[in-house]
């Protein structure tokens, strides 16, 4: 044990349930919490009996932006800021009040937990809690006993190396940890929804890349940044993001010149599709993800849906299809997308906007349109190949 006191618990919530291959998701959150932690100072991290330990090896580490910092990694279910001290009572009942004192001396309630997992300490659990819950009142007059719903919880946990002392849990990102679940490529436009859809399978334990359609002159340097700020937005949850900035204004030009204007959207859709899968497929993905749910506009239909899934092999994940805007909002203000998404900066997808879109098309009917428009295959495949790449880390941005 270092000369540094503080340490950081991690409690890692539904990964306990993954039988045999647990220790894998174990490693590969404590992996990411790693990276997350770059930086800072170094860490010493280790898992025993189902916590993982983050340990500061240098006193002027900044514990409380390690928290939050931590507080982003998927597969960490809560958090627990705590004070470790010898497994001994005397040393307990001196740490306990001058650790937990600003929260303490704060609070109208409290009520002691303990946790014994080392059944050689001599004090049983109840007893811990009333020798202690006895000292702080002592130490804390205005407090009082509340077991149902107090203000602080503390704990104090006797385990196989040392005890710990702190009070209550902080939530944690929860999910299991990115690069478990595969890997797949968002399609991330400068709007709401796929900020969150792309949030919401990181949690799921994909690793993202991420594809924009750009059309200048039609969208500006402007649009393209406020993407270019979405993606960064995610890094804290995702990690590394390569982003994808495809040239797509020849392409759409030929979609709204050749074909009819109310399959514009539909058209364009598709074509978006197979470009976003051969970039898929050449950075190694099993999936594509957009952020539509069902009937949120006239394109978004469950008919719509199906025109532009069938053009590509790779499955198609959709997180948000079955949430309203209010909810898809919430989410978006939690991981701070929000005041980006919003911004006023047009992008391709309300270009040559069609007046009465088609919202029941059949996917037989739309390849006849698209066979009788004669557009060069060529254009699709360009479109992939002068993608731009964008690699953006915590440490900053390369192209």
């Amino acid at each position: 044990m270092s000369d540094c006191k503080e340490i950081v618990l991690l409690k890692c919530g539904e990964l306990v349930l993954k039988g045999l291959n647990r220790a894998s998701f174990e490693d590969a959150m404590i992996k990411n919490a790693r990276r997350r932690l770059e930086g800072l100072g170094k860490f010493h991290i280790w898992k025993s009996q189902s916590t993982v330990y983050v340990e500061p090896l240098s006193p002027e580490i900044r514990m409380e932006e390690a928290v939050e910092r931590l507080s982003t990694v998927f597969g960490i279910a809560a958090l627990c800021p705590a004070r470790v001290v010898p497994k001994d009572w005397e040393a307990i009942r001196a740490a306990a009040p001058d650790y937990l004192a600003r929260d303490l001396g704060a609070a109208k309630t409290f009520k002691v937990n303990a946790k014994r997992s080392d059944k050689s300490f001599p004090m049983k659990s109840p007893e811990i809690c009333r020798e202690l819950g006895g000292l702080l009142l002592e130490r804390f007059p205005h407090l009082r006993v509340d077991v149902e719903h107090p203000q602080v919880t503390v704990t104090v946990e006797i385990r196989e190396r040392d005890a710990y002392i702190h009070k209550d849990q902080l939530p944690g990102a929860g999910g299991i940890p990115v690069g478990t679940g595969g890997k797949a490529a968002l399609l991330l436009s400068g709007g709401i929804d796929s900020p969150v859809a792309g949030y919401m399978m990181a949690k799921r334990g994909l690793e993202l890349i991420a594809v924009h359609f750009a059309s200048p002159p039609y969208t500006s340097d402007r649009a393209r940044q406020k993407v270019v700020s979405l993606a960064e937005r995610l890094l804290p949850y995702t990690g590394r993001i390569r982003l994808f900035v495809v040239p797509f204004t020849r392409l759409q030009e030929q979609l709204r010149d050749k074909g009819p204007e109310d399959y514009f959207t539909l058209l364009m859709r598709r074509a978006m599709m197979r470009v976003a899968e051969a970039i898929a497929l050449r950075e190694g993905c099993q999936g594509l993800i957009t952020g539509e749910s069902v009937g949120q506009v006239a394109s978004q239909t469950i008919q719509a849906l199906s025109v532009t899934d069938c053009v590509t092999a790779l499955p198609v994940l959709r997180p948000a299809i079955g949430l309203d805007k209010s909810e898809i909002v919430a989410i978006a203000r939690k991981i701070d997308t929000f005041e980006t998404s919003i911004l006023p900066y047009e992008d391709c997808c309300t270009v040559f906007t069609p007046r009465h879109p088609k919202t029941r098309p059949r996917p037989a009917e739309v390849a006849r349109i698209e066979e009788a428009m004669g557009l060069d295959p060529a254009l699709l495949e360009q479109a992939a190949a002068e993608a731009e790449l964008i690699v953006l880390t915590q440490r900053g941005m390369d192209r």
